[in-house]
């Protein structure tokens, strides 16, 4: 970051600490909203964007050399009259980084001119261009474009310090795509009664990035196909230089007949939940008492000053009033066996939680309920405690599933068939990926500011989308075309400008 910049960077957050300085403040003659006076006028030569950040993703996306992967790699047109493959697929990506909801907001960007400046391009496709982009795709094409991009993962990776290959944890899931369509190609019902996909998530914990998603229908069980997917991670963190390789996975994934080859690969650990059939629970009852111990649980967070006194339960007094059932979890209890599954040749360790429970009905306890928790692991040296705990982190991809549907859009399926809509998920995803991507290159500078640039890229991995739109993205800049420099200049300041300049500077092209 250059001098001016960042003196001009430290004037407006002085300014905006001196208006927000903690005052004692007299009885106010008036609100503190007092604009009346408001006028709109149309600027002639100026031009502004308020998803500045974009520029920042496209140096990004340059820098990795993904637009370049992509057309070599990717090939649905014969001619190219205007675009090229890269244009459409980060066409869609930018859509979502620049705040778009759904495919039909691409009419916005292609009709702003200063957003088109901005990108250097003289037009963008629109919604029905897009979707006729996606038409073109086969499952070939697909497959073909989640490589490209985890080709480009590779190079961002081995951007980052030794320590970040010590583990990798791939983990899988499968999430409803629910549609109110009636006409779209594929769909079907899931078991609970919703119409429409069921996709394949398989991600690298580490990271929260998407590695490979698969769009199959609605009627499709959870688990399918997902061996040979963790078999694909499982090679690209092989590429990538990964030490270990962990996969984890719900009570569906517990994949017995994939195990023991897994276990013979040497370098894999795998940490499944396995459901809780009779001859479980049997042997769990079965072990003495003696093979039980205490499962405590880690605090969340380590309190900086003193801890707050706990709100009052609003629920607790309702659901005893109206003599609700209540499960109440008293303890947990947790052992472990040896278990061989019926498809495996080889005995795997089980750790078991045994849950206490009360239930209540009113103020009367009505009876003591045990509940067990399996969970199957060809880790024989982690204290079982700290299974139990690994396999639990495995609940944080539902926050990636919701983030993907919620967020980013990118299970929306805007189209008319299986494969068109499983395309549009692997571009639209593009965006989380771009988000991703942000936090690993963010630069660590070696001197004393080290321990807070790792703090920042870390929080950056850990951002949810929306957060992160409007700390990176959404900052109004000002287009400006200056001799050979394209210059966004930006108009607001917010607490994460230095991180995203400091981001920005290092994504440029090295001058000669």
């Amino acid at each position: 970051m250059s001098i001016n910049t960042h003196a001009k960077s430290l004037r407006r957050k002085g300014r905006i600490q001196r208006r927000l300085r903690p005052r004692q403040w007299k009885d106010q003659p008036r609100p503190m909203f007092a604009a009346r006076n408001i006028h709109y006028e149309v600027a002639d030569r100026d031009r502004g964007i308020a998803c500045g950040g974009i520029g920042a993703m496209h140096l990004m996306a340059l820098r990795c050399g993904l637009p370049e992967a992509i057309n070599r790699d990717l090939h649905l047109f014969k001619r190219h009259l205007p675009y090229f493959e890269s244009d459409h697929v980060l066409n869609i990506a930018y859509n979502t980084l620049a705040g778009g909801n759904c495919i039909e907001d691409l009419e916005l960007l292609r009709n702003d001119e200063a957003y088109l400046d901005a990108l250097g391009a003289q037009r963008i496709p629109d919604p029905t261009t897009a979707g006729d982009f996606c038409r073109r795709f086969t499952p070939e094409h697909i497959e073909q474009l989640m490589r490209t991009i985890n080709q480009i993962r590779l190079w961002v990776w081995k951007q980052q310090p030794p320590e970040f290959f010590d583990q990798a944890v791939i983990e899988a899931d499968g999430t409803m795509a629910p549609t109110t369509g009636e006409c779209k190609q594929g769909m079907d019902m899931s078991y609970k009664g919703q119409w429409g996909y069921h996709p394949l998530l398989v991600s690298l914990a580490n990271t929260k990035e998407p590695l490979i998603l698969v769009n199959r229908s609605g009627n499709r069980p959870s688990e399918e196909g997902a061996a040979q997917r963790y078999d694909q991670a499982a090679d690209l963190c092989r590429q990538a230089g990964f030490n270990r390789i962990v996969f984890r996975g719900d009570t569906a994934y517990s994949q017995t007949t994939h195990l023991d080859r897994w276990d013979d690969a040497g370098d894999i650990r795998f940490i499944f939940g396995i459901d809780a059939m009779k001859n479980l629970i049997g042997l769990a009852e079965g072990l003495p008492e003696q093979a039980w111990s205490k499962l405590v649980r880690p605090e969340q967070y380590e309190v900086a000053t003193q801890p707050r006194t706990r709100p009052a339960n609003v629920k607790e007094p309702i659901v005893i009033a109206r003599e609700y059932q209540n499960i109440r979890l008293l303890s947990e209890d947790v052992a472990e066996f040896k278990y061989r599954p019926t498809a495996c040749k080889k005995a795997y360790r089980l750790v078991v939680v045994r849950k206490n429970l009360s239930v209540e009905k009113g103020e009367q306890v009505l009876f003591d309920d045990l509940r067990y928790f399996f969970y199957i692991t060809n880790d024989w040296e982690s204290p079982k405690q700290q299974i139990v705990f690994g396999a639990n982190d495995r609940c944080d991809q539902e926050n990636l599933i919701a983030q993907l549907k919620g967020q980013v859009g990118a299970m929306d399926n805007p189209l008319g068939d299986l494969v068109s809509n499983w395309a549009y998920m692997v571009m639209a995803s593009l965006a989380w990926t771009l988000k991703a991507w942000a936090g690993l290159m963010l630069p660590v500078s070696p001197g004393r500011w080290k321990t807070r640039h790792q703090q920042q890229k870390q929080a950056v991995l850990k951002m949810e989308f929306k957060q992160f739109l409007n700390r990176f993205l959404r900052l109004p800049c000002q287009i400006v075309r200056t001799g050979r420099r394209l210059v966004y200049r930006l108009l607001s300041w917010n607490p994460w400008q230095q991180t995203f300049l400091r981001l920005a500077e290092s994504l440029r092209p090295m001058r000669c």
